[in-house]
């Protein structure tokens, strides 16, 4: 199916604009809000298929965006030595809150 890339569209979360526009915004996205998203033809209301969205990407160009950060833009990590200056100092009630914190970190 052949779809015009000015054909007006809304995308959920983002409101109304054109096919071409919504596809490109919606290859931006990380692949989990990816997945949530959806594009609804204006004139129908019918929720364009995953497929049908990347094979319109494909077709015009049209790259998804990886789930992957450079190094070069990533803060370089510092916390082993800290976590390393509080365990070799600290007594055993500071290390259990370390490590409680560490836990409550690393789940976010």
């Amino acid at each position: 199916m052949t779809s015009d890339p000015e054909e007006s569209v809304r995308l959920q979360g983002y409101g109304e604009m054109t096919l071409r526009t919504a596809v490109t915004t919606m290859m931006l996205l990380a692949p989990r809000e990816r997945a949530d998203a959806a594009i609804f033809r204006v004139r129908d209301g019918v929720r364009l298929a995953s497929s049908e969205i990347a094979e319109l990407a494909s077709e015009w160009g049209i790259t998804p965006t990886p789930e992957i950060r450079s190094p070069n833009l990533v803060p370089e990590q510092h916390w082993t030595h800290v976590v390393r200056g509080m365990v070799r100092e600290a007594p055993l009630p500071a290390l259990m809150i370390a490590f409680m914190v560490g836990v409550l970190v690393a789940r976010r």
